[in-house]
């Protein structure tokens, strides 16, 4: 799965730090997302997009291998 995470925080200027502290979660987190690396939950996910006033497809989107 990708995401536009990085994108939307340039936008809303926050800081990896910033969204972590916004959404409960540590930094190191949305450095995981970021890269690819972690899948978050759907309770995540969720409270990423409702933060950034999207629906979660606009942020979260299938690769072409998944």
């Amino acid at each position: 799965m990708k995401n536009k995470i990085k994108i939307e925080r340039a936008i809303h200027d926050f800081t990896q730090a910033d969204l972590a502290e916004k959404i409960g979660v540590s930094r190191q987190t949305i450095n995981a997302m970021e890269k690819n690396k972690y899948v978050p939950s759907t309770v995540l996910a969720l409270k990423i997009a409702k933060l950034f006033g999207k629906p979660v497809e606009e942020i979260f989107f299938l690769d072409s291998d998944d």
